[in-house]
């Protein structure tokens, strides 16, 4: 099976770099990755030291939210018209595990999970020392993500939560993309279009899987909890995703923000806004 791999990438060169070295370590190689620049020419110059053979695709953006959804859409497109059978999508700040491809292929290539969402393990590692992370003792610091099922390497577990579906590590066969229609690209910048994407796989009675020793490492980085830096994005993408869907998505960092004074509910409009 063709595996092409997608990534999206803005101002992420350090992640970036161990991102590729760590999919030159695979036991089963990618067939093409195409590497998506948001508006940051450096992600060029890392791919090219880095000698990778990684295709590269140009999104303009100069300012304002990063617009994901179309840059992952673009990735797709290009390792389609590649050849590409099964896209796997993977972010930036992602190490692939050297099984990842190739347990997201055999889960691919059997028939019951074909036509399905197949979503990996992903551990968060804690921040690395002064050397860096080392990818040959990455996976002795596997610690996959509570909130999700990890079912152990060599084995498939059918999925009924697609509100636990991420778009951080997932794969998808060329026929079931064309299926789902992509992400919606209605959103733009942090939050909802991962979730928007698994409410339309499950509107199309995609399946959901979870593939064990698929396995991603999450680079750290620091972050908020919850994610108060995107608090706009995420109000304006939560309500396109209400209006969509008829249901409120992201509701923990909803009730997080609301929690700290910085929302409240509008009922006559029905509607979350930014507290005055």
């Amino acid at each position: 099976m063709r595996t092409a791999v997608v990534t999206i990438a803005a101002h992420r060169d350090t992640h970036l770099r161990l991102h590729l070295r760590s999919l030159a370590r695979s036991t089963v190689p990618p067939y093409e990755h195409v590497v998506v620049a948001i508006g940051d020419p450096a992600v060029a110059e890392v791919v090219a030291s880095e000698d990778s053979t990684a295709r590269l695709v140009w999104i303009e953006h100069d300012r304002g939210p990063l617009p994901l959804a179309l840059a992952r859409n673009a990735g797709a497109t290009t390792a389609l018209a590649g050849g590409a059978e099964l896209l796997v999508f993977l972010d930036v700040d992602c190490i692939a595990g050297t099984a990842m491809l190739e347990r997201y292929a055999d889960a691919a290539g059997q028939r019951r999970h074909h036509h399905a969402l197949l979503c990996g393990p992903v551990t968060y590692l804690p921040p690395p020392g002064p050397a860096g992370y080392d990818l040959d003792g990455v996976h002795e610091l596997r610690r996959p993500h509570p909130a999700r099922p990890a079912p152990p390497a060599g084995t498939v577990l059918i999925g009924s939560d697609y509100d636990l579906f991420w778009s951080l590590s997932f794969a998808v066969t060329a026929t079931t993309w064309d299926r789902i229609g992509g992400f919606c690209t209605d959103y733009t910048g942090y939050g909802g279009e991962d979730t928007d994407l698994a409410q339309t796989a499950a509107a199309a009675r995609v399946g959901l899987r979870w593939v064990g020793g698929a396995d991603a490492f999450h680079q750290y980085h620091p972050v908020s909890d919850p994610p108060v830096e995107h608090l706009a994005d995420i109000l304006t993408n939560a309500e396109l995703f209400h209006r969509r869907w008829h249901r409120w998505p992201m509701r923990g960092w909803l009730r997080a923000f609301e929690k700290r004074g910085l929302i409240t509910y509008d009922p006559r409009h029905r509607r979350w806004v930014e507290s005055a």
